[in-house]
């Protein structure tokens, strides 16, 4: 991982801290929604961080 980049104090009580709350939100409701697992949610936060992982990291050059 690139640690070149951070958040500014202003953005993780701003932006980055809302947008964890928001995703905390809808995983409980997929839960609720769908009686899944833990894991699943898990499983699927793991999709979704996939696409985000740099080209290097996918395994293309």
């Amino acid at each position: 991982m690139n640690n070149s980049y951070s958040f500014s104090n202003d953005q993780m009580n701003g932006i980055v801290e809302d947008t964890y709350a928001k995703i905390i939100k809808e995983c409980e409701n997929l839960k609720k929604n769908t009686n899944c697992p833990n894991e699943q949610v898990v499983a699927l936060l793991s999709v979704i961080a996939s696409n985000f992982a740099t080209t290097t990291e996918k395994g293309v050059n």
